[in-house]
């Protein structure tokens, strides 16, 4: 690929999917400026190796996949730098996500990720499990226990 097809090719990346990874990042990230953060190294990454995809579905499963670790990655940094008194300050939210969504949040990573993939972004069990690599089953129970502790989250704050 030269590097003017090369460019219009990220440029169709980052258009297509910018949303999405965002909205996903946004599921392990404190703020929405981590989040911000987190699509952009993937897509410098893109840049910077330039990776063969096999198809569409592969680019998408690679992005997903990656924007969700790093993400992850910084929200430990994030975590593991922060003083004791900011720590606080850092768990609100710059902006308001709304209860249930605060909620999908504040799940443990393993399940905010299928919970966000199947609700949010409408995939089936079986196209996140092949988007994460993980088992069929392993998603299957992924989402059953996200969706247990969402209903004890909600409860707890009276919400329907």
């Amino acid at each position: 690929m030269t590097d003017f097809d090369w460019e219009q090719e990220l440029g169709r990346i980052v258009e297509t999917y910018s949303p999405m990874l965002l909205r996903a990042a946004l599921t392990r990230t404190a703020t929405p400026a981590d989040a911000e953060d987190a699509v952009q190294d993937v897509f410098l990454r893109v840049l910077a190796k330039r990776p063969c995809f096999r198809d569409r579905d592969h680019e998408k499963a690679w992005l997903i996949r990656s924007t969700l670790n790093r993400a992850s990655d910084i929200r430990r940094r994030r975590r593991d730098d922060a003083p004791l008194d900011e720590l606080t300050e850092a768990a609100a939210p710059e902006t308001d996500y709304g209860p249930l969504l605060s909620a999908v949040r504040s799940l443990p990573e393993a399940y905010s990720a299928v919970i966000h993939l199947y609700y949010y972004e409408g995939y089936s069990i079986k196209e996140i499990a092949r988007l994460l690599a993980l088992p069929v089953p392993t998603v299957g129970t992924r989402l059953a226990r996200g969706r247990e502790r969402l209903r004890d989250l909600l409860k707890e704050e009276d919400l329907p």
